[in-house]
């Protein structure tokens, strides 16, 4: 008697360690997957391919049983009453639906899919991932190289309109994901966040800026990591964490500790999120969704120049 209540004991604690295994692998996603992966994939139940391509080429050719959604126009992100544009919306409920509309519930690994021609389009897809952690779900990979790896590599392709059912996701949102404007104020004063500006070096300097911004410059003690690195010849393909590694140490960024990475509307800086936090493993780094616009915008803060052209 005593054998056979050891023997169920022992099996029911082997059993709820393989249902715990299959749970904790339903919400592990890695970051990066690669066309292999995908072919390997497609099809399976749970798993959601988000297409970011424009419309009009996804019409021509898509990866089978892909959704599609717009970056600039399904809801990811919002102008604010006060004009600051391109951030987070304040409410969920029709980004909601929206990743509904997508086939996505709760239970869903989604695939991220950019056009995959170049470091800023990758950006698309590095703010969704972003946006869907925020939102509380982990269970997101973006596949490396976007279409045109998948295209490259001769994966199959599907014409016309999506065909997808809707299904019910609910936000359990993260706020702490997000550096906000007084998160950045209190990096400054106490310096223990280094501030990374994820924008080319010419807008880093202050030479040039994107017309969203209304001021020159950076943000006070930032150090330069400039996103178009992190893929290789500025493509769709991000490099290894070893060359990634070497590109920190000569921007003289440090792969840990506190770090705010920022741009001009948070797309950019969603890159260098994605690269410090899920590439390098740095789970301190944030994304200051607000960036420059905000801050010259709102005049929160003086702006740092380092080539004065005026």
């Amino acid at each position: 008697m005593k054998n056979t209540s050891l023997q169920l004991g022992r099996s029911l604690w082997m059993a709820f360690l393989f249902l715990f295994g299959l749970a904790a692998s339903a919400f592990a996603a890695e970051p990066l997957v690669d066309v292999a992966w995908l072919k390997a994939n497609l099809g399976k139940p749970g798993i959601a391919v988000v297409d970011i391509q424009p419309a009009g080429d996804f019409l021509r050719g898509h990866i089978p049983g892909a959704a599609n959604t717009d970056f600039a126009k399904s809801g990811w992100r919002e102008e604010r009453a006060d004009k600051v544009p391109d951030m987070l919306p304040a409410k969920f409920d029709k980004l909601a639906a929206h990743i509904g509309s997508l086939g996505i519930d709760n239970d869903s690994h989604v695939i991220l899919v950019a056009p995959g021609y170049s470091y800023a389009d990758m950006g698309w897809a590095t703010r969704i991932y972003w946006t869907f952690k925020t939102l509380g779900h982990d269970n997101v990979s973006i596949l490396n190289g976007g279409m045109a790896a998948w295209i490259k590599d001769k994966g199959p392709l599907e014409t016309g309109a999506a065909k997808v059912a809707a299904k019910t996701f609910t936000p359990h949102p993260r706020m702490d994901m997000l550096a906000t404007v007084d998160d950045v104020k209190a990096a400054i004063a106490s310096k223990k966040a280094l501030l990374v500006d994820s924008r080319p070096e010419d807008q880093f300097a202050g030479i040039n800026r994107n017309p969203k911004a209304t001021e020159n410059g950076t943000l006070p003690g930032a150090k330069n990591l400039p996103t178009g690195w992190f893929t290789e010849n500025g493509g769709g393909l991000f490099r290894d964490k070893a060359i990634i590694e070497k590109l920190y140490k000569h921007a003289g960024v440090p792969t840990s500790g506190e770090q705010i990475n920022f741009c001009n509307t948070g797309h950019l800086a969603s890159i260098g999120w994605f690269v410090s936090s899920e590439i390098v493993g740095n789970k301190k780094a944030k994304l200051y969704d607000g960036s420059m616009t905000e801050w010259t915008i709102t005049k929160a803060g003086p702006v740092e120049q380092h080539v004065k052209l005026q």
